[in-house]
């Protein structure tokens, strides 16, 4: 899990997806807390505060766009799904597409060719074995 969560290839489960957010939401709230508790505290630091502000939004903005992108790969849309309005939910509540597709091995096994069988390939040799 988290291999190289800031790269747009490649596919993630949900519970990578569920994760990425908690973790993305509750970065942002601490800096954020930190932010106001900054801004109130001093006057003189106006300058430094938003370009701290950058440093830390963009690499959060940009891992988050990177997982989402994954996770449509994992739904066997493009990266660019991410941005239609509440799509995200559909992401985190979505099955992911079984077997391979166009941006890789399906992450939870199901499906991939010459690892496990899929279900429908399991219950084909259960009828033909009787």
């Amino acid at each position: 899990m988290f291999k190289n969560p800031f790269s747009f290839s490649g596919r993630i489960r949900r519970t990578e997806y569920g994760l990425s957010m908690i973790i993305y939401i509750v970065v942002i709230a601490i800096f954020q807390i930190i932010i106001e508790s900054a801004v109130t505290s001093s006057s003189g630091s106006s300058v430094v505060i938003p370009f701290v502000t950058l440093l830390v939004f963009i690499p959060c903005i940009f891992f988050m766009f990177a997982q989402g992108a994954k996770r449509c790969h994992d739904l066997g849309n493009s990266g660019w799904f991410q941005l239609i309005p509440l799509y995200g939910l559909w992401m985190l509540f979505a099955n992911s597409e079984h077997g391979e597709n166009a941006y890789g091995e399906n992450p939870k096994g199901i499906g991939n060719t010459g690892t496990q069988f899929s279900f429908e390939e399991n219950q084909q040799a259960s009828e033909t074995s009787y």
